[in-house]
């Protein structure tokens, strides 16, 4: 299936690592111009790592959770390039500590957890979707996470909040149909990511069985909750996105597509 954006504009908040990433190169090898937004400094640097073939890239360095850089970097983009056609939301932090059970949290331990994984994500729409409903076109894909499907009891606030997110895309999606824009959101389930890497690390700080190395904790996980029994890539994040980013996608709007090997199954 040959997918192309040439001459689209796709702007891709998270951009500096992990599924985000993936997403910016995924778009920039289908020919689109990318706007890569990430709180880290490298983001520039990665951007000069995507496809020579595509338009040249623009990096901002930004907080998701900051509103006002996100509204002052949404209008220069779209001075730059004169429109915004699609925006991925690839946001994601683990608290630090083991949430089961959910005590052994503080409530005030939340507050973070909702502002970076709930709160940056609706920012992020605040920001963009204003430059982009009298184009009457477009999408907007949300990374959630299947946490926010079956609640983690390892990590309550992040899967709170990734719940929020899906039932906030789903009103975005339905405010957005009348202008021909489309929202939807995918949920990873293991994949090798450094938001990954924090649960085990919170996992081995609270366990009694602590000798476990990363792959050999990830491994066990996947072979109790995975039916296919193998890792998710960002890679296959990415497909997707440009997928229901493509008029192959046209009528999948308000959608949670899970990609995790079989983890989540609705019957």
């Amino acid at each position: 299936m040959n997918i192309t954006f040439e001459g689209e504009v796709v702007v891709v908040v998270g951009a500096a690592g992990g599924i985000g990433r993936a997403a910016a190169m995924a778009f920039a090898q289908a020919e689109a111009q990318v706007c890569w937004l990430d709180l880290s400094e490298t983001v520039e640097a990665e951007s000069k790592s995507s496809s020579p073939a595509a338009p040249t890239p623009l990096a901002y360095c930004v907080d998701a959770a900051d509103f006002a850089s996100l509204q002052k970097v949404a209008g220069h983009i779209q001075e730059q390039t004169g429109r915004i056609d699609h925006v991925v939301v690839s946001i994601g932090l683990a608290s630090e500590t083991l949430g089961y059970p959910f005590w052994n949290l503080a409530p005030e331990q939340w507050n973070r957890m909702l502002e970076v994984n709930l709160i940056g994500p609706v920012s992020v729409a605040h920001a963009f979707v204003p430059h982009m409903l009298t184009r009457k076109r477009g999408t907007m894909c949300f990374v959630s996470s299947i946490a926010g499907q079956i609640g983690s009891q390892t990590d309550p606030p992040y899967s709170a909040a990734k719940a929020g997110l899906i039932n906030f895309m789903q009103c975005a999606a339905k405010d957005l149909a009348p202008y021909g824009i489309r929202a939807n959101a995918i949920s990873p389930g293991m994949v090798k990511t450094p938001l990954n890497r924090q649960v085990w690390e919170a996992w081995s700080r609270a366990s009694a069985d602590h000798t476990l190395t990363y792959v050999e904790w990830a491994e066990q996980k996947i072979e109790q909750v995975a039916p296919l029994g193998r890792w998710q890539t960002p890679d296959e994040m990415a497909a997707m996105m440009l997928f229901l980013a493509s008029d192959k996608a046209v009528n999948i709007t308000g959608q949670t597509l899970n990609i995790d090997g079989g983890q989540v199954m609705h019957a």
